[in-house]
């Protein structure tokens, strides 16, 4: 069964979150962000030649930080995990990080012990907490008008099912845009006294937006429906939709917008229903991420607006 962990330096204001695929898993990955951060993506493609992965690695720190899968994959190495080589097992681990260095202290980022923490903590999802940790720990949302503007945020997950078909949905959102409530309104993005501005009110004001490579949502689906690497893709880019729905403005190229499927079942169940609950439950992961997280480094959080 997989797992997921997660470690941070909460005075620091960084971490990672970690997905642990002890049997391993097909996946897959969409980048839609202008100005992503990234880690063995590429052989996620259909096209290419592995099949399997053991692990992923959602990160704080930036690219540095993009080394806390270094101690994820020593420990699937330590397990035996991983695709043998020939000359040994190498473990499939693929990361993406955000820049979360606004918070706490820039000098911290998550390094190789912070991934193998995370390893060591792994437990079911339903027993993940959310808010502020893992990835999440230095999140903000809604750099539209200014880094000092933004909100707290931090990581969600949630759950979406069909009869035996299930789908989790796990989100980090440090994004550049506002994150959209269930009516329509905005329940996180920058803040005025109080108010939230609307983006696009911003349109023609003449307002600067140079936020870049200072926002991403991060994202992971996994489900028991049996899916090749394409369909993986496929249910990631449909995911992107959920997110579009709940973000906005979304895939800036100020985001290192990414999306990973994870399939690891043996329930065969047609890709447009797996898509669909994925974007789903993404939507109410970001929620999630804005309703759980609380106020830190300076930045208020939803659950602390007056």
């Amino acid at each position: 069964m997989w797992r997921i962990g997660h470690a941070q330096d909460h005075e620091k204001g960084t971490g990672c979150t970690v997905l642990v695929f002890p049997e391993g898993a097909t996946a897959s990955c969409d980048i839609r962000g202008g100005a992503p951060g990234t880690r063995e993506t590429a052989l996620l493609g259909p096209e290419c030649t592995v099949e399997r992965i053991n692990a992923l690695v959602l990160s704080g720190g930036s690219a540095r930080g993009l080394s806390a899968a270094d101690g994820v994959m020593r420990y699937c190495e330590e397990r035996g995990w991983g695709f043998d080589s020939g000359f040994g097992v190498i473990p499939i681990v693929p990361a993406a990080c955000l820049f979360d260095l606004s918070c706490g202290g820039s000098s911290a980022w998550p390094d190789p012990s912070m991934g193998m923490e995370a390893c060591l903590e792994a437990r079911s999802i339903q027993e993940s907490p959310m808010g502020n940790c893992g990835a999440g720990t230095g999140a903000t949302v809604g750099k539209y008008s200014g880094i000092e503007r933004s909100m707290k945020s931090g990581l969600g997950w949630a759950r979406k099912a069909s009869g035996e078909l299930e789908v989790f949905a796990v989100a980090v959102v440090n994004a550049f845009g506002a994150v959209r409530d269930l009516s329509g309104g905005f329940m996180a993005g920058s803040l005025v006294e109080d108010n939230i501005i609307d983006p696009g009110t911003m349109s023609g004001s003449g307002e600067v937006w140079n936020e870049w490579g200072k926002s991403t949502t991060l994202a992971a689906v996994v489900t028991n429906a049996r899916l090749s690497k394409a369909a993986c893709r496929r249910i990631a880019i449909m995911g992107q939709a959920g997110l579009a729905g709940v973000i906005f403005p979304f895939n800036t190229p100020f985001d290192g917008d990414t999306v990973f499927c994870a399939s690891v079942g043996e329930w065969e169940f047609p890709t447009v229903l797996v898509g669909w609950l994925a974007a789903s439950a993404l939507e109410e992961a970001v929620r999630n991420a804005v309703l759980y997280a609380r106020s830190a480094y300076g930045f208020v959080s939803f659950s602390d607006l007056g």
